[in-house]
Parts: C-alpha cells; structure tokens; sequence
C-alpha cells in the first residue's frame, strides 16, 4: 500500500483529575454529547423565536425549548444504550444485566437515541399540551448538529472505523486488525469523517434549505426529510464501514463483509430501511395537509 495516514494519536480524555482515590476524566465523546445537546437546544429556541418560519405560530415559546432539553438528554442517553443492549449485543447483556445501564464503558445506538428521541418529544408534547409533530419538526432540525460531533468523536476515540482500503485518504487506525496481522499499514476508510460529512453537515445544510422554502409550515416535513436524509446516508456509509464483530463473516482476505439473512445487508442498513420508508410516508402525509 503506497499511501496510509497514521492516525493523530488524540487522547480520548481531554483532562484527568484524581480526586478522592479516583480519576475523573472528561472525555472528547462526552464533550460531544454536551456540544450536540446543547447548540441544538439553542437552534430550537432560535426557530421557534420566528413565527414566521411556521406560518405564523411557533409550536412552543422559546423558553419551553429549556424543559425540551431535560426530555432529549434521557432520551438520547437511555435510548441509545438500550438501542445498542437489543441490536448489537442482547446474548452479551442478557448474560451481564448488571452491565446494561453502565454507559461509561462504551455502547450507543443512533438508532435506539433515535427512538429515545421520539419517546421524549411525545412525553414533552403530551405533558404540555403541544402538537408533537411540530415539536418533531424542531427537534428534526437540529439533529443533525448532535450526529456531526458525536461521528467527530467516534473519530477521536478511533472506533466505528471503516474497511481495508487503498484511497490515498486511508487511515491506519490502532487496534485494527488486517488481513496480514499489521496494525500501523492497514489503511482504513475513515468511516466517521464520511458520516459527520453526510449525516451531519450535508443534512443540516439541506434542511435549512428546505426551512428557508417553508419546510416547517407544513407539519411533518422535516421529519421526513431527516429520516430519508439519514437513511440513505448511513446506507450509503455502510459499504465502507467495517462491520459489528457479532454480524462478520470473512469473506474476502481485504477485509470483512457483513451478512444478515440472504440479503447481504449490515445492521445499520436494516435499521435505516424503515426510516427511509417512514421518512416517505411523512412527507406525502404533509403534502396532503394544508399549510
């Protein structure tokens, strides 16, 4: 392989205090969390400060986006690590329950926060009395901003890396394995830029786009634009990402290849097919609707 990028040897923990026998560290994932969370509660704020965006009437006062926040936090954090718990490793966890809610060694799901997120709007929506497809809208919108720095920190923590490659921007990731043993000259597509560059800043830009045309005058259409936006996003980043180990079949000696069932599709394949397929049936719902 003529060209391989050794990969920036960043600490995964910003800084480490030891404090009372035990070392606190403040992690680059858990800062991406923090960042996610809280730059898309202000994009919420921002958009429901412009009734106009929504024909009139924001869905909520701006201040309402505070409480917002509380619900999307323990919907992100529970979703995502019972999302991980059922799809990637439940014999593992059905072994160890005691290990299901230790999120500080590792294990999230988009797709399970993703399901964490709609279960908190609806919660923040009923207990308010709001319309939980606006609400949706709002929380639609700023999803993407969370999703560009958590795949940043994948990057960092040098995990969810991609398959062998030989792309002059192949990375060599620690602790990946190659065909030949190598650790330090298997270049790697650097998976979690391509998924911070689709699912994150390509998304947001093109439903800001969509904002600036009316979008959120007709509820359920940012919605459906972000599940379809995601959906062929991560599919598309699949056939670059190296497989979960729980659902890998060697199949070639470059690398390996995910199999399910007879289709050849990897797990987050099958978990973005009825986003797509969701994300269609809200838009033709909110072109029926009128504005």
């Amino acid at each position: 392989m003529d060209t391989v990028l050794q990969f920036p040897r960043i600490d995964p923990a910003i800084f480490t205090i030891h404090l009372f026998g035990m070392d606190l560290a403040l992690r680059w994932y858990a800062l991406a969390y923090i960042a996610g969370l809280v730059l898309g509660w202000r994009y919420v704020a921002g958009l429901c400060r412009r009734p106009g965006l929504w024909g009139g009437t924001s869905p909520m006062a701006p201040e309402r986006s505070d409480d917002l926040l509380t619900w999307m936090i323990l919907g992100v954090i529970l979703g995502g690590r019972l999302g991980f718990v059922l799809f990637y490793q439940p014999a593992y966890y059905a072994e160890h329950p005691g290990e299901i809610l230790a999120v500080w060694q590792g294990g999230m799901s988009f797709h399970g926060g993703f399901l964490g997120v709609i279960a908190g709007v609806i919660g923040f929506a009923w207990r308010n009395g709001l319309d939980a497809v606006r609400i949706g809208d709002a929380v639609a919108a700023a999803a993407p901003i969370g999703i560009f720095f958590g795949r940043l920190a994948n990057f960092i923590n040098a995990e969810l890396w991609g398959r062998p490659t030989d792309v002059p921007w192949a990375v060599a990731f620690p602790n990946a394995p190659c065909s030949d043993g190598a650790l330090e000259t298997c270049g790697r597509h650097p998976s979690q830029l391509y998924e911070a560059a689709l699912e994150g800043a390509l998304l947001f830009l093109v439903i800001l786009w969509a904002i600036r045309r009316g979008a959120l005058t007709r509820p359920g259409r940012v919605i459906g634009i972000f599940l379809v936006g995601y959906g062929f996003a991560r599919a598309f980043v699949e056939f670059f990402r190296e497989a979960d180990a729980q659902f890998v079949t060697v199949d070639n000696p470059m690398g390996h290849v995910t199999r399910l069932g007879e289709f050849g599709l990897s797990m987050g394949q099958v978990l973005s097919l009825p986003m797509v397929l969701a994300g269609v049936v809200l838009l033709v719902w909110s072109a029926r609707r009128p504005a």
